[in-house]
């Protein structure tokens, strides 16, 4: 449901009128697993739209909480605007309404960010990731800033995307709980992985109607227990009912299964972010016979050593023979 809001800055003491329609802010996100998908590519590296919808298809049969694609995960980077679209539109459809989409922006300039908001609320999406620009590193105020513009604009409310090692710059749990009481930013994904500063993010955030979700397996679980949302998930890609089922478990306070699935799979979570993600993710669906595991240069295919270790773990817990 959208609403007609008036006070668009009311979180830095500025009443300013608007003309834009923003989701009202009810904690609108869904607790649970989000998969960041990855892309697949034929072997000559053109987009093999057969294996998206393959996948896609995948993700709604397993109940996955929401789809994630064109991340670092989904090789967004490596992309033109004209294949960036065709994933959105192929993704959209065939999610068909019974699971979100939310693709990331990955973008550095405000200008195109702002037109790759345009064109996914455009294609029916229902929220939109956005990366903290990268290698120009901003101020804090200027990332601030950054999230505030693409808020105002955007007709579908924003997630944000943190992850330092990948971009240079990080929301700290303080600059987070600032955009955090912006009407129309809803949730982060926090790519830090160490749980003092999650569970600042979710101390710092508790009084406002927005979900703290973690970018790295291995902390799902504790993440939740911590009273986070859940997580945005790389191996959702290949066990997506298990992550669904994990997360799901923790949510609704089934702390003991919860664990025992984080301890099962944790191996495979670790396997997962091998050597650059998605290389290990992609060897594991084309071991699986789901996609043939092509990648992008410069990204290259996993190690033969690290594939060696991913199979036996993958088998081990019965995912391929």
């Amino acid at each position: 449901m959208q609403i007609s809001i008036l006070i668009i800055n009311k979180y830095n003491n500025k009443y300013e009128t608007s003309n834009y329609y923003f989701y009202k802010k009810l904690n609108i996100m869904k607790k649970g697993a989000y998969t960041l998908l990855i892309t697949p590519f034929k072997e000559d590296l053109s987009l093999d739209e057969e294996a998206l919808r393959r996948l896609v298809r995948r993700q709604v049969e397993a109940g996955i909480h929401g789809i994630a694609p064109l991340g670092v995960t989904g090789e967004n980077t490596l992309m033109d605007e004209k294949e960036v679209k065709r994933v959105v539109q192929i993704i959209v459809e065939e999610a068909n309404g019974k699971t979100p989409v939310m693709p990331d922006i990955c973008g550095m300039r405000l200008d195109k960010s702002l037109d790759r908001v345009k064109m996914y609320a455009n294609l029916g999406v229902d929220y939109i990731v956005s990366y903290t620009p990268c290698l120009i590193l901003p101020r804090p105020e200027g990332l601030i800033n950054y999230y505030e513009k693409l808020a105002d604009a955007s007709p579908v409310p924003i997630i944000l995307h943190s992850a330092k090692s990948r971009t240079g710059v990080e929301l700290t749990p303080e600059m987070t709980a600032i955009l955090a009481k912006h009407p129309n930013i809803v949730a982060t994904k926090d790519g830090n992985k160490q749980l003092d500063h999650l569970a600042k993010v979710i101390y710092l955030t508790r009084d406002e109607n927005f979900d703290v979700f973690t970018g790295k397996d291995t902390t799902a679980y504790p993440t939740v227990a911590f009273g986070g949302s859940g997580s945005f998930t790389v191996s959702g890609n290949v066990i997506p009912e298990v992550m669904k089922k994990m997360v799901d478990f923790a949510v609704n306070g089934e702390n003991e299964k919860a664990r025992a699935i984080h301890i099962e799979y944790y191996p495979l979570f670790e396997a997962l972010r091998f050597e650059t993600n998605p290389m290990a993710a992609k060897k594991a669906l084309e071991l699986m016979g789901l996609i043939n595991g092509s990648l992008r240069p410069p990204l290259t295919p996993l190690s033969e050593g690290k594939t060696e270790i991913l199979k036996c773990i993958m088998k081990e817990r019965g995912l391929i023979q």
